[in-house]
């Protein structure tokens, strides 16, 4: 069950979603809640040529850390083709016992642009309390100005069938913009 707009408010205000800054009462929609970019973001640096084994028993992302570089989104340009980790500037919590999860989902204002917000990933686990890191991605043959503070996803709440015997404990636990 995808909740609304009241009943996301009404678990903000509750505790059964945690949001550090709080939303700004246009960042609802009928089903959705919208997030913010935030200032800083990453970018990979490693020579063309690299090859990762992500298939490898104990491979770990953090271990990439060498291959990455951290920048400011202020007045940033992202190229035709570029790809940029970027964070919502939101701390998002879901607790356990709140029987939430969440999927993040990229707007179609941007979108339409050829801005792609995840790839992937669009799961935020019960249990998870950290910023939700953005693969973003242009594939317009424009380019495309990215701004701290822009809206650049949107939340979808879910309300899960039964408490989760564990919380998110994934390689990104309590993960935080760069």
């Amino acid at each position: 069950m995808i909740l609304t707009d009241r009943e996301i408010e009404l678990a903000i205000k509750h505790g059964q979603i945690e949001l550090d800054p709080p939303p700004d009462d246009d960042a609802y929609s009928s089903t959705s809640l919208d997030l913010t970019l935030a200032e800083n973001a990453e970018i990979w640096e490693s020579p063309k040529g690299v090859k990762l084994f992500p298939g490898t028993v104990g491979f770990k992302y953090d271990t990439l850390k060498a291959l990455k570089k951290s920048i400011s989104l202020k007045d940033y340009t992202l190229e035709r083709g570029a790809f940029v980790l970027g964070w919502t500037r939101e701390t998002v919590g879901l607790p356990i016992g709140s029987r939430l999860a969440a999927r993040v989902e990229g707007k179609s204002s941007l979108a339409r642009l050829g801005i792609g917000i995840h790839l992937t990933a669009p799961t935020i686990h019960a249990g998870f309390k950290a910023q939700i890191q953005l693969e973003i991605t242009n594939v317009s043959p424009n380019q495309i100005v990215l701004a701290p503070g822009m809206r650049v996803c949107q939340l979808i709440f879910e309300a899960t069938l039964g408490t989760p015997v564990k919380g998110y404990a994934g390689q990104f636990v309590g993960q935080k913009a760069v």
